[in-house]
């Protein structure tokens, strides 16, 4: 991609909702090179910091399935509601067929799993923002 479109790491935004601190600081670690960051603990702080910036702010939402007070599935409905496109991967330990068929019902974009594969998070984010460049 030509440097006239790489977009500076302070202009991608990604929210990332993940209860576990060990798995944020992780992605934090990874990502916080190439984009700035949002965390939100559970579904209802991510409800929280989404809507607090306009529809476009985040390039993409990183959601963990199992948290406290309001899942990533359900958390994923109530951001679809209000935007139907950007992409939102899904992360969970616990992988069950029926988890990634919720999760897609949901909305869900792409689904990962943990332990977090680096190569396969890089990749599965390089698919919807292509101006990182690891």
């Amino acid at each position: 991609m030509e440097d006239s479109k790489r977009r500076a790491k302070q202009d991608i935004h990604v929210l990332v909702a993940e209860d576990e601190a060990s798995n944020y600081l992780l992605l934090k670690t990874i990502l916080q090179k190439h984009c700035t960051l949002s965390h939100a603990k559970n579904g209802v702080e991510a409800l929280s910091i989404y809507n607090e910036h306009p529809e476009d702010y985040f390039d993409i939402i990183l959601m963990d399935i199992k948290m406290p007070e309001m899942g990533g599935i359900e958390a994923v409905c109530e951001i679809r509601k209000a935007n139907k496109v950007i992409p939102i991967i899904m992360q969970s330990a616990y992988v069950f067929d029926s988890d990634v068929e919720a999760a897609e019902k949901a909305g869900a974009t792409d689904f990962i799993t943990k332990p977090i594969n680096l190569k396969v998070l890089k990749q599965t984010i390089s698919k919807y923002i292509e101006e990182i460049i690891w």
